[in-house]
């Protein structure tokens, strides 16, 4: 027997949580798109870890300009995605993809001198733990719960009687 109750919970709960995460999203690729002066460069230049070459080459010019673009396309994708609650997956991936990289350039590993954090971590960090709600976000959808997706179902459903 489900417990309808406890399931009703649960996925207002993660429904939250993806509004949320969305919230947070679409707010950081607003202000960087409406900021002319931001870049990604410093945070790039600064890279830690056994990446950061990689993180330096994109910090290099022509790069730079693509990275600083392709940044705030998806931030507003996955924002867009997860607040209104459609194509959520896709946006999760993207933001599972946006939030990895972002862990990998300053990860909080043992013996790797972080610089340009908010605060002293250990393994863990808050990019890994919106990545991991992002994973979550894209096992268990809510947008057909509360969202678009729930009007473009209801029309689906309705096209196929």
């Amino acid at each position: 027997m489900v417990n309808t109750t406890a399931d009703r919970k649960v996925t207002m709960s993660i429904t939250l949580l993806r509004i949320l995460i969305g919230w947070h999203f679409l707010y950081e690729g607003v202000t960087k798109l409406y900021n002319p002066e931001w870049t990604s460069f410093g945070y790039l230049a600064s890279a830690q870890g056994p990446l950061k070459p990689v993180f330096t080459m994109l910090a290099q010019e022509p790069m730079l300009q693509w990275v600083d673009v392709l940044n705030m396309v998806a931030l507003l994708t996955v924002g867009i995605t997860l607040l209104l609650g459609i194509f959520e997956r896709k946006g999760a991936l993207v933001g599972i993809g946006l939030l990895s990289l972002y862990y990998l350039a300053h990860p909080s590993l043992p013996g790797v001198h972080q610089i340009n954090v908010e605060g002293n971590y250990w393994i863990v960090n808050k990019n890994l733990i919106e990545l991991v709600a992002c994973i979550l976000l894209f096992n268990f959808p809510t947008g057909q719960f509360f969202g678009l997706a729930y009007f473009r179902k209801g029309r689906l459903t309705k096209t196929q009687q």
